[in-house]
């Protein structure tokens, strides 16, 4: 029989456009069979008619079915939505191409104009689940077989681009390339459009082309005239991305991706990268497509010391610039980092060629970030009205690390051509912008959790996509400045002061208020007479009493008799920092000498923000819940104490057994209230407080020290720039630095010398050096459950002394798998399950052998493939979707996935399975970026906050003509800084919380593969060894499960608190 294409040559160019892997076979194809069919390119939806109505064999079918279905959903209008509306985008990027299929389809003429010649761009994007369901809609696997296949959830730019260019030309998309869109040309005269400025000289057609809406998607470096930018901004960020050859070799197929891990909870691998390189890096991802493909952020110091950067300059451009990389230098950087990655199992890797044919490794500044302040602008001149509309990355620029460049740009792109059906509809300018302006406030808080479940669902209209959806957030009255009668004035930018953080609690104080305060808290204790803020604070007994009010229990009044000043200051200074949270400002020296009235007032203004909302009760103290509490800061302040004793206990019994005397605390880090001192315990502080007593100069560089440039640790006062990693350089955050008892300098856990401190493999317990990475020939061991606790939450470090455990093996299991979910008060009664699902638990349970269950004969799974094969399925590619289980049935096919091979025999379920646990440490590494992100947004406000803080600092000290009037405009500016910066610094405690939790997380994941290694091996063969080293990990494994349970109960106290103290009964 003869083939299609030998009895129609129509079909021999549909199938060659189908199978094209470069642009321009793709053009060349599409011409062809527009030729062959006698249709002109680019004629819209009736092109794309006959063009079907043509070619209706059966390869063909299979697309106009999957367009067809797409198409004739309501909001379409079978294609009559928007049949005389002209638009123009620029752009062929993902986004712009996303964008001119929806236009299509609504029945718009589009003309596409792209500055490129051809798709050159291998790097991979991470694709949400709406996403891949979005593109197979659009018959993405007949145009790129490998599309999404089995757990894979990415594609690279190229690959993507390409897909929907021949949709787009199927459609009936006007598509011109190596043309430049310079800018706009009003209408000259009444009666006349808008037009397109272009360069080169475009053919006649297109240069008289009129069009009434214009959607920029040409990426972050081009916004058309008249939108503001804002420019977000954080610490130095260098990233680097590298694409290797991918020969396909059965080698490489088997070498497992990495969807993401970052040093900020996974320190051990990065550790064991530096020394076996010398590369530092935050975080690495590994995909791979038609190329390997990495992507690393990368530290500057480790960049210039192995000559990847020439020189170090301040300036991002000149330090990055190519006169200052080089070339071999950075190739050798990138194959290392991918080599060690993957442990060297790609063998042999060689670079592919740019599109400029060098090697394809480059590094790139993503510091800063562009975000418009609109999304879209109406101009009307002579009468005609102009809708201009914004997508990809010229709308917002994403933040790679977190994944959300396409998904979000589908979103924009799915918007932008909501918009213009309004606009088509006959919606007035101002409702079409308000309604718009109302979808972009949702976009940067979009993610795969908090939109609808329903991916099929998904289509044009934005109820189908976002949840809880109103779209007169925005009102006319507020978008009448995005209406211009003329064309107004050039794109600015603006820089993002992110200084806000989390807003301030009420006004700032004045100096009056804070005093009238102060005199409150103060009131009725025994020689205690506040009448200023510098002279009356010298005897250290009102800040105890001060101290007493907010945490009762910790000292007696009547105690303080006969104890010196200094002596009470000191005591004061550490109960607020170790019971509050209130982290010193200046030592006990300057407080009793008084030589520093200003940072007295920073440090009571400190209290008085944190407290000012509890109501003064002169009869007794406040709550210990009191909402006030910097319970954050506080939580980690105890938990880096007891990480310090824990290391000086372990150090003390390491040099001679002997444990050093340590303070008198609880052992685990808690929101409790701590017991009475025994009446043998002098009320005497700690040494590092009476020797403290330069808070005017740094410690470690000796200049001098300003208000809001002080950091306390230790005892000791730090400009923030200082406090950093001795080898690294990085940042030290809380709970997260520790200091080397022998050279005193400061490390990052990470780099922390260990005295004694082993390279012994078998030791290293949860610090291994395996990736938690999956693949499709490896099952993954657990998932992150999404019912486990997954923010705010902290670990506790360990306790010193632990008793020896014997569980038996179904108890092991137990806590093996453990997952802390606070359980709920009530459970609903359960839902009648499907048979499927009926039959996977019993079929599952039977096959959990050796783990505590019975044993259930094996026919129920053969039962369930065969009704799982019996059901429709229009195509293979539908058969890779999802299969929706419910969280019971899930979680049992975890366990069989953990403890037995069986799961190959099921496909459906163990793809399901693997794209899961690849969405979970996608989250996790999406968290831990956001994180990072935050953190490093942070450190640049408080930068900013420094700098003016030193400016109204010296003004207050050195101008003491001034008006007393301008002085106090100059503190209350001061302290509305220090407010500020004690709200950023609450936040970054926040942040740190749930970095704790992430680690908590790796540790239990690691500590739980090792623990099965010995678990699944038979007891008669194990040794004596094998025996001890699985006893110390599930000791470990214990000891991680009690500090996530009392991570728990923190927080579970921390709500309770915050519900006392909210406004209004509780309903």
């Amino acid at each position: 029989m003869a083939s299609p294409t030998s009895i129609n040559p129509a079909h021999a160019h549909f199938e060659s456009v189908l199978q094209a892997q470069l642009c321009q076979d793709v053009l060349s194809s599409f011409q062809g069979l527009c030729r062959a069919l006698g249709l002109e390119p680019g004629g819209g939806l009736p092109q794309y008619h006959k063009i079907k109505a043509q070619l209706n064999y059966w390869s063909a079918k299979s697309l106009w079915a999957k367009l067809d279905k797409r198409a004739s959903q309501p909001v379409y209008q079978q294609g009559r939505a928007c049949t005389s509306t002209k638009c123009l985008v620029v752009g062929a990027g993902p986004c712009g191409l996303r964008a001119a299929v929806e236009l299509a389809m609504l029945g718009a003429r589009v003309v596409l104009v792209e500055k490129r010649t051809k798709f050159s761009r291998h790097n991979v994007l991470h694709l949400w689940p709406f996403t891949i369901h979005d593109l197979r809609a659009l018959g993405a696997k007949k145009f790129y077989g490998r599309f999404c296949t089995g757990s894979l959830d990415h594609i690279s730019i190229r690959q993507l681009q390409l897909l929907l260019l021949k949709v787009a030309l199927l459609l009936g998309v006007e598509i011109h390339w190596g043309v430049t869109f310079t800018g706009l040309q009003p209408p000259p005269r009444k009666g006349s459009g808008w037009r397109a400025q272009l360069q080169p000289s475009p053919p006649a057609q297109l240069a008289n082309y009129e069009f009434d809406v214009l959607i920029s998607a040409a990426g972050g470096k081009f916004v058309p005239e008249g939108f503001t930018v804002r420019e977000m901004r954080g610490k130095l960020a260098i990233g680097i991305t590298a694409n290797f050859v991918n020969g396909r070799t059965v080698e490489e197929t088997q070498v497992p991706e990495i969807s993401g891990v970052a040093r900020i909870y996974n320190q051990s691998f990065f550790q064991s990268l530096l020394k076996a390189t010398g590369i530092d890096l935050e975080n690495i991802v590994y995909y791979k497509d038609d190329t390997h493909y990495f992507v690393m952020t990368a530290k500057k110091q480790c960049l210039l010391r192995l000559g990847v950067l020439r020189q170090d300059w301040p300036e991002t451009d000149r330090l990055l610039g190519s006169a200052n990389v080089a070339p071999e230098a950075l190739q050798r950087f990138a194959r290392a980092a991918a080599d060690f990655a993957t442990h060297g199992k790609l063998g042999k890797l060689e670079f592919a060629q740019d599109a400029h044919g060098r090697p394809d490794v480059s590094a790139f500044d993503f510091t800063s970030m562009m975000r418009a302040e609109s999304s879209a602008r109406v101009q009307e001149k002579h009468g005609a009205r102009l809708l201009l509309g914004l997508v990809g990355d010229c709308l917002v620029e994403p933040f790679w690390p977190l994944g959300t460049g396409v998904a979000r740009g589908f979103l924009a792109a799915f918007d932008a051509a909501w918009m213009v059906k309004r606009w088509a509809e006959g919606a007035g300018p101002l409702e079409v912008l308000a309604e718009r302006e109302s979808l972009y406030q949702l976009l940067s808080q979009t993610s795969p959790e908090n939109m609808h479940r329903n991916v099929a669902q998904y289509g044009l209209d934005p109820a189908s996509r976002y949840p809880n959806l109103n779209l007169r957030a925005v009102t006319p009255s507020q978008v009448r400045d995005l209406y211009d009668v003329e064309a107004k004035e050039p794109v600015r930018r603006m820089s993002d002061k992110t200084d806000s953080g989390k807003p301030a609690t009420g006004s700032v104080a004045t100096q009056e208020e804070l005093l009238h305060w102060c005199q409150e808290q103060t009131a009725g204790y025994p020689g205690v007479h506040v009448t200023d803020l510098s002279s009356s604070w010298v005897d250290g007994l009102a800040l105890c009493a001060l101290v007493h009010r907010l945490r009762p229990g910790l000292l007696e009044p009547s105690e303080l008799q006969g104890v010196g000043a200094l002596e009470a200051t000191s005591w004061a200074l550490k109960m607020a920092e170790h019971e509050l949270g209130i982290t010193p400002v200046l030592s006990a020296q300057a407080m009793v000498a008084g030589n520093d009235p200003l940072g007295l007032i920073a440090y009571l203004s400190h209290f008085h923000s944190a407290f000012k909302s509890t109501p003064h009760n002169p009869a007794g103290p406040v709550s210990q819940g009191s909402p006030g509490t910097a319970s954050a800061v506080l939580f980690l302040g105890k938990l880096q104490r007891t990480l310090q004793r824990t290391r000086a206990q372990g150090n003390g019994e390491d040099a001679g057994g002997k444990k050093p005397r340590v303070e008198v605390e609880a052992e685990t880090p808690s929101t409790e209230e701590p017991p009475v001192p025994e009446p043998d315990v002098p009320v005497t502080p700690p040494s590092q407080y009476q020797e403290a007593s330069a808070e005017d100069l740094c410690a470690l560089c000796g200049e001098h020290l300003y208000i809001l440039e002080r950091l306390c640790a230790n005892g000791r006062f730090f400009h923030r720039s200082c406090f950093r990693c001795h080898i690294c350089e990085a940042t030290l955050w809380p709970s997260g630095y520790g200091q080397h008892p022998g050279d005193g300098h400061f490390y990052c856990l990470q780099h922390l010398p260990q005295p004694g401190h082993k390279e012994d493999s078998s030791n290293r317990g949860p610090e291994s050096q395996d990736l938690p990475t999956h693949s499709e020939n490896n099952m993954p061991s657990r998932p992150l459950i999404p019912g486990a606790p997954q923010e705010g939450t902290s670990p506790v470090p360990s306790q010193p002394t632990r008793r020896l455990i014997r569980l038996s093996s179904p108890e092991r299991q137990r806590l093996s798998s453990l997952h802390l979910t606070p359980d709920p008060e009530m459970e609903p009664p359960p839902k009648p399950p499907r048979s499927c699902s009926v039959l996977a638990r019993q079929a599952l349970e039977g096959s959990f052998v050796g783990w505590g269950m019975p044993v259930q004969s094996p026919q129920v799974l053969v039962a369930v493939e065969k009704e799982e094969e019996e059901s429709p399925c229009s195509s293979d590619e539908e058969a890779e979707e999802d299969v929706p289980l419910d969280s019971d049935t899930e979680q049992v096919l975890w366990n069989l996935a953990k403890n037995s091979g069986t799961m190959n025999s099921y496909p459906t379920w163990r793809r399901t399975l693997l794209r899961r646990a690849k969405e979970e440490e996608m989250k996790r590494f999406c968290k831990a970026q956001a994180i990072q992100r935050r953190q490093n947004e942070i450190e640049a406000a408080l930068r900013e906050l420094e700098a003016k803080g030193t400016e109204l600092e010296l003004a207050l000290r050195s101008r003491s003509s001034s008006p007393e009037q301008q002085k106090a405009l100059w503190l209350e500016q001061l302290l509305q800084l220090v407010q500020k910066k004690n709200s950023l610094v609450a936040e970054e405690a926040e942040l740190m919380i749930t970095v704790q939790e992430l680690n908590l997380e790796e540790k239990q994941w690691q500590l739980d593969q090792e623990l099965r290694t010995y678990m699944n091996r038979e007891e008669t063969l194990k040794t004596a060894a094998d025996r001890q080293a699985e006893d110390q990990v599930l000791r470990k494994l214990v000891d991680v499960v009690n500090q996530r349970d009392a991570l728990i109960r923190f927080q579970e106290e921390r709500r309770l608190s915050e519900l006392a103290s909210g406004p209004g009964p509780q309903g």
